[in-house]
């Protein structure tokens, strides 16, 4: 039985903007490269880059053996591609929804499995993508025959089935001898700094401000605080990325920070705040008055939905997990700013915490205030800051 390895991946720079693949087919027994493949596809998003990427693996896997009896492992560095191939994940994106369908269909299901794999064990494909970009900027199209990417990534190249087992071996013997001495070794965590938006016209009056209503702009008073941040973040020189909720404050705060700092802004659906239903707009007293009932059950159960088909802290909570999940994969041991809003940060809290969820009523988080969360390889976390506004002072 022939045994196929898929590393695919894809990028955009801009999130969406100028995109590309690249996907290679690994011979799983020898560790020889088979084929390489790479495409600049105009502007896209990372997902619909890294689908595109996980297709164009499969049909080259495909074409190499279309035998019944080949077997293709899929490795990848995006968590949601492979949570949803997986069937783990539901794949809510109409951009998404049709690459899957026909990823799923390249190959029978029983001979397809997926593997995550950190970023910098899937250097080759993340080469042939940005060679594809590289290519696309200069009006030109991707060659095999130009393709140093290879190359350039032999070292990170996972080791064949044999030597990987004779070096498992050998660490175990190594680790049993010092295990006792030393504490393992979790390398550098992935750290989301956390910043809520600038004041809007809605904040001071304490007015339900979500995604399923209006998407106020920041006042002038969000706008100054948002130009504090940047000034003290800049000091600080820690931020190597900028990833926003897509409402408007979020991105109109994200694009004065990184203009101070010199960065592009990611956009991320997830970073989204809870849509609040028919209390958008309303002050909370307002909300009291007019539907005391769905209040007092919002206020007593996390799977509780605002009037109006709004969305539960049960909801936000999977979504906001799931989006953590991802960036955490994306931006490992990097320093990350996330733009967002007060129910997704502080339920990031709370997951960190391991808190029950009435503890989003416990937390004050102020507008343009910054808090801070690790994230470890070993899966769990540490809240180095919370609702810190000494730059606004």
């Amino acid at each position: 039985m022939r045994e196929f390895i898929v590393e695919a991946d894809g990028g955009s720079r801009g999130n969406p903007g100028p995109a590309g693949y690249g996907a290679v087919v690994i011979d799983a027994a020898s560790g020889e490269t088979l084929v390489e493949v790479a495409e600049y596809i105009g502007v896209a998003t990372n997902n619909v880059a890294e689908y595109r990427g996980l297709l164009s693996g499969l049909k080259a896997a495909r074409e190499l053996d279309p035998s019944v009896s080949v077997r293709v492992h899929v490795r990848m560095d995006s968590k949601l591609v492979v949570e949803q191939m997986s069937g783990r994940w539901k794949i809510k994106h109409p951009d998404l929804r049709p690459l899957a369908t026909e990823a799923a269909t390249v190959l029978p299901a029983s001979q397809v499995t997926y593997e995550w794999i950190p970023r910098e064990q899937n250097k080759h494909a993340d080469r042939l993508a940005n060679e594809a970009m590289d290519a696309g900027r200069r009006g030109e199209q991707w060659s095999a025959s130009t393709s140093t990417a290879e190359l350039d990534a032999r070292s990170a190249r996972p080791a064949t089935k044999n030597e990987a087992a004779a070096k498992a071996e050998a660490d175990l013997r190594a680790a049993r001898n010092v295990a006792a001495a030393a504490g393992p070794d979790l390398g550098a965590p992935a750290t989301f700094v956390l910043l809520r938006h600038g004041e809007t016209p809605l904040t001071p009056e304490k007015r339900f401000s979500g995604s399923g209503g209006s998407d106020p702009a920041l006042s002038d008073v969000g706008r100054h605080q948002a130009e504090r941040v940047a000034a003290a973040l800049a000091a600080r020189g820690t931020i190597q990325a900028i990833v926003s909720s897509p409402l408007a404050r979020c991105r109109e705060t994200a694009g004065i920070v990184a203009a101070r700092l010199g960065l592009q802004v990611a956009v991320e659906e997830g970073l989204r705040e809870t849509d609040f239903g028919a209390w958008e707009g309303l002050t909370f007293g307002e909300v009291r008055e007019r539907h005391p009932e769905d209040l007092n059950a919002w206020l007593g159960s996390p799977g509780a939905r605002p009037t109006g088909g709004g969305e539960s802290f049960e909801a936000v909570a999977q979504r906001v997990a799931a989006t953590r999940d991802e960036l955490v994969t994306a931006y490992a041991g990097r320093t990350v700013l996330l733009v967002s809003h007060v129910t997704p940060i502080k339920t990031l809290v709370r997951l960190a915490l391991g808190a029950p969820s009435e503890s989003l009523f416990r937390m004050e988080l102020s507008a343009a205030s910054l808090s801070a969360v690790a994230y470890y390889a070993d899966g769990n976390a540490s809240l180095r800051l919370l609702n810190d506004t000494s730059h606004l002072r």
